[in-house]
């Protein structure tokens, strides 16, 4: 058979299969008040299909919901579909709807909000009559999948809304929530050529904000290493939150600047292992990174001993993956790093 005669065929098959696909999924878009959700997930008008997960929200993640939805914030939408019975199965969002049922009867205190910490110790009840309303009177969005969507087509939507897409990471997060002077110097730091060519990073994680999450991490570590106690995330958001409007541009990217430049003249691989690594662990470039400026405060001008320690047992222990999210471990291989180039 001819090339273009093969080629028309598969277009021809192709075209006739994604008719026949797209056909599988006819929906609708509609609007329904938190109220009318509640009441229906009681009165088992919208029910949990076997096929979804149990119930597996921890209550910080709860609570940050139940707050998104008091300050109004755009909220995913719920996939719902159509049943016989005239009932309606939640295919994507019974997380949400079980949250939603728990404030309101009462069984999620608020607590540690970020943006609405006044409402801290609050149950449902303990809001206004006027905030309880609007809180009922919120809409969400919902795809309301025919009642004609077959059950391995509502399935397969399940599978591919949560196993299709990548959970947004922390440093990604950052980069939208805590935007201002400090993170722009975050930035900065993070193109500086020097510290692209020490510190090897794939593509793929680099894309996803690694760069700026060790950038991150040397400015609050060398800060305040030793208040550092387990919680990576949360330290470093407290640590952003407090100077993302105050940043002394000019002092963070001298700090920066002097151990980029201390590395590369010092460290023979710069904070990666070895001269052909394409990743450098966090834990690694942490002791480094700190250690250097450490030692660097307490001398300006400190021309170090051999730095052949890299390859040590003790050093390689240090840093080691092992209770890495630890304060004593942190403070230990920073300590190390910063010792020995003071030759102590």
């Amino acid at each position: 058979m001819p090339p273009a005669a093969k080629k028309k065929l598969d277009t021809d098959a192709a075209d006739a299969q994604l008719r026949q696909k797209q056909s599988d999924v006819d929906y609708d878009t509609k609007d329904f008040t938190i109220d009318y959700i509640i009441q229906a997930f009681q009165g088992d008008r919208f029910y949990i299909p076997d096929y979804q997960r149990k119930f597996v929200w921890d209550v910080k993640r709860q609570r940050r919901f139940i707050e998104s939805v008091l300050l109004g914030l755009p909220i995913p939408f719920l996939f719902i579909a159509e049943m016989d019975d005239g009932r309606l199965e939640i295919v994507d969002g019974a997380q949400r709807a079980q949250t939603l049922e728990k404030f309101v009867n009462g069984d999620l205190v608020l607590d540690r909000l970020e943006k609405l910490s006044a409402l801290n110790g609050f149950r449902f009840k303990d809001l206004s009559d006027a905030q309880r309303r609007k809180f009922g009177n919120r809409a969400l969005r919902m795809i309301v999948l025919d009642e004609s969507t077959a059950l391995d087509v509502r399935q397969d939507i399940f599978d591919r809304i949560n196993t299709g897409s990548l959970t947004a990471k922390p440093s990604e997060v950052r980069k939208g929530a805590f935007g201002g002077p400090f993170y722009t110097v975050i930035q900065e730091c993070a193109s500086n050529p020097q510290f692209l060519r020490l510190c090897p990073i794939t593509d793929s994680v680099r894309k996803r904000g690694e760069a700026e999450e060790l950038v991150l991490r040397f400015f609050a570590y060398s800060d305040a290493y030793t208040a550092f106690r387990h919680d990576v995330a949360n330290f470093l958001d407290d640590y952003i939150r407090k100077h993302r409007d105050s940043a002394d541009a000019v002092a963070m990217t001298k700090r920066f600047t002097r151990m980029i430049e201390f590395v590369g003249k010092h460290f023979p691989h710069g904070f990666a292992k070895t001269e052909n690594s394409k990743t450098t662990p966090r834990v690694r470039f942490e002791a480094i990174s700190v250690g250097v400026h450490l030692a660097l405060e307490q001398d300006p001008d400190l021309v170090p001993p051999p730095v052949d320690w890299l390859d040590s047992s003790e050093f390689k222990r240090q840093t080691t993956t092992h209770a890495s999210n630890s304060g004593p471990k942190l403070r230990a291989r920073v300590e190390y790093v910063r010792n020995k180039l003071l030759g102590e």
